[in-house]
């Protein structure tokens, strides 16, 4: 049976007091494509808007983090560009993967919205306080997620998210713009 989703509205009051967005990366972050190189190397393409917001958001407190189940110097090197501080890669399950994190961090899962947009990421979508996905996401994660983003993956769909984290906790985007 299908979730019955948020609305926008709906979703910006549930980010009150959101302590971390945690944000799988291919398919959320970008628009789910992979291009080799030759000789390997490996190249993505990211949203500007979708950063821009990252950055605005750290500097108005929150904690951002990507959960990836692979590795990439790609990701890596993007996320050190926006500021991002946690980078997790390399770990299927992603419920074990951001455990360390919140102990570190000492956030419970019931204070974490998590983005995904493939069937790897039901089981922490399952468990956090707020899951959500993009609008192209598996049939699958929509069907179980509180929100499905208007934006497909790497195409605004983290800068909608991050406008409601906004709205919810009125914050005033312009204030962190240098």
């Amino acid at each position: 049976m299908l979730k019955k989703k948020l609305t926008f509205d709906q979703l910006a009051k549930r980010m009150t007091g959101l302590k971390l967005l945690a944000l799988d990366v291919d398919g959320v972050l970008t628009d789910d494509r992979i291009f080799f190189g030759p000789d390997g190397l490996e190249m993505k393409q990211f949203s500007i808007s979708d950063g821009f917001f990252m950055v605005l958001a750290r500097r108005a407190g929150l904690e951002l983090a990507v959960i990836s189940g692979r590795y990439s110097p790609a990701t890596t090197s993007r996320m050190k560009d926006l500021g991002v501080p946690h980078i997790l890669q390399e770990q299927k399950d992603k419920r074990l993967q951001i455990k360390p994190l919140l102990e570190k961090l000492g956030i419970d899962l019931s204070q974490v919205a998590f983005m995904g947009n493939e069937l790897l990421d039901i089981g922490l979508a399952r468990e956090v306080g707020l899951s959500l996905a993009v609008a192209d996401a598996a049939p699958e994660l929509l069907e179980i997620v509180d929100y499905v983003t208007v934006a497909r993956g790497g195409c605004g769909a983290v800068r909608e998210i991050l406008k409601a984290y906004f709205k919810g906790n009125n914050i005033e985007p312009l204030d962190y713009v240098i």
